[in-house]
């Protein structure tokens, strides 16, 4: 077995059933398997391994929630990262108990009797003075507002991101990670994507596709559509450690409709092929001529990308949105997210529909969003 750009090989000829369950029993943890002989970690573990070699501290301000219990207790005995709760220690203990798992080695903090209360109060007051905040006004939302808190833990270096959303709207998440982080430099809009691991699927990277802007902007314009293409492609590159090839998504291919949002689609790959030439994307494409190299020769035989993308940039949040969560439920894929990239500093938001595995999951991809700093 090899390991090679986060994925583990086995080189040699077509395993056998009991093979390979005798792989997926011997501690690698989940595997996809190929006819040829090939075994690859799946995406989410491979992320695991990468947050374990350095790990992060991530702070969950939802300690009211018993999926973020849970998530904590596997984090924290898988050792992905060192977790910071805020609330009374007290009730986060006994919502332990009683769900039965183990908390010993997470750090509680309590805004109420935090003894970086005045200090947090004070630059909260700098950061937000000239949008009306006074000094007791950041005193009561701090010990009002988990998600401020946790914010400004982060900004204060105190914790290295933070993860929420099982129980509050994406805007309350985002809007106090915009108001305090900001956007990170050269950077021109926040945006939310997802990554969608397909199981046994040959498509995109060995099954694992980015999706955006699936949470976050609306009805994003040709030129906020060519700039989350690049964000994406760098979020693409870092966390799944393979080429991003980017597919600009339309119901038209290469103009085989006319209609104001094919215009805006194909306006946005333009732009985007001249301001980030390093990207190898193209568009405007019909999903299956993104995705399916004998499709995209029917469809769009000159295509750069020849239906091979593994980033997938939607025109707008209803098609995102719409489109991961048919994926999830149809394909019956392992999705993550909605992850926002643009932030000076990792925080992330998830689905109030997620899971105890879902949380765990976007915590380690935070912490190794957090190593690339």
């Amino acid at each position: 077995m090899q390991f090679y750009r986060g994925i583990y090989y086995i080189i040699g000829s077509n395993l056998s059933k009991k093979q390979s369950n005798s792989y997926y029993q011997s501690g690698f943890g989940k595997l996809h398997i190929y006819a040829n002989g090939r075994v690859t970690m799946n995406f989410i573990e491979n992320i695991k391994e990468r947050a374990k070699q350095d790990v992060k501290t991530i702070v969950l301000p939802e300690s009211n929630d018993r999926r973020s219990l849970i998530a904590a207790a596997k984090i924290l005995e898988e050792g992905i990262a060192d977790l910071i709760m805020i609330g009374k220690e007290e009730k986060i203990m006994d919502g332990a108990r009683w769900l039965e798992v183990d908390l010993s080695k997470i750090k509680v903090v309590d805004p109420e009797t935090s003894d970086k209360f005045e200090e947090y109060a004070q630059k909260l007051f700098e950061l937000r003075e000239k949008k009306g905040m006074t000094l007791e006004k950041a005193r009561e939302r701090l010990r009002t507002d988990n998600l401020m808190w946790g914010v400004m833990m982060v900004k204060m270096n105190d914790a290295d991101g933070m993860v929420a959303g099982a129980c509050h709207a994406t805007a309350d998440v985002l809007r106090p990670s915009l108001q305090i982080l900001r956007t990170a430099p050269g950077v021109d809009l926040v945006s939310g994507f997802f990554i969608l691991d397909v199981p046994n699927c040959d498509l995109g990277e060995n099954g694992t596709f980015l999706f955006a802007d699936c949470g976050l902007n609306q009805d994003p314009t040709s030129e906020e559509l060519a700039s989350i293409a690049n964000t994406s492609a760098k979020s693409f590159t870092s966390l799944v450690g393979a080429k991003p090839i980017i597919a600009m998504l339309s119901h038209s291919t290469k103009g085989s409709a006319k209609h104001p949002l094919v215009d805006k689609v194909a306006n946005a790959t333009a732009i985007a092929k001249e301001k980030y030439p390093q990207l190898l994307l193209d568009g405007e494409l019909q999903a299956d001529a993104a995705i399916i190299p004998s499709v995209s020769r029917a469809k769009s035989p000159d295509s750069e990308i020849g239906g091979m993308a593994n980033v997938l940039i939607f025109p707008n949040l209803d098609a995102g949105n719409i489109g991961y969560k048919l994926v999830e439920r149809l394909a019956k894929a392992e999705a993550y997210g909605p992850m926002l990239q643009g932030l000076a500093r990792p925080v992330n938001d998830l689905s109030r529909g997620c899971n105890a595995d879902d949380i765990v999951g976007v915590v380690a991809l935070t912490a190794v969003q957090a190593q690339l700093l």
